[in-house]
């Protein structure tokens, strides 16, 4: 007889990948305000978003594996964020405002959620609530 599956508690880190330290410093730091906790030069940035951490790794170092196994993504992938109540459209205006182009906005039956490109082409969303049933 095997064990019971103990449950999940959370996400507790999100990685995307990137080719651009510097813009994709920049873009994290700058545009979205994350609190950057550390860089390592040519290989990662590690940034605070509330509760979780968001990693941001260069893609072709991580691909090549040493002290982790080998990891990684070829080409963009994507990430969402919820918004504080009441910034979802305060987020719009801003990001329009720093030239970001948003793509696509979409209606869930619990929310609204717009996307969005970073530096590395990497589809970023911010949501108004949490779009996913409980």
């Amino acid at each position: 007889m095997s064990e019971p599956r103990p449950p999940l508690q959370r996400v507790l880190e999100t990685v995307l990948y990137y080719t651009d330290a510097d813009a994709t410093e920049r873009f994290y730091s700058d545009v979205l305000g994350m609190r950057l906790l550390s860089r390592e030069p040519g290989r990662s940035l590690f940034y605070r978003a509330g509760e979780s951490v968001f990693l941001l790794f260069n893609a072709a170092e991580t691909l090549k594996g040493g002290n982790l196994p080998a990891h990684g993504a070829i080409g963009p992938v994507h990430t969402c964020f919820q918004a504080a109540a009441g910034d979802y459209e305060r987020w719009k205006s801003y990001l329009t405002s720093r030239g970001v182009t948003i793509l696509q906005e979409t209606r869930w039956p619990t929310g609204l959620s717009f996307y969005f490109h970073d530096p590395a082409g990497n589809v970023l969303e911010i949501s108004n609530a949490d779009i996913w049933p409980r």
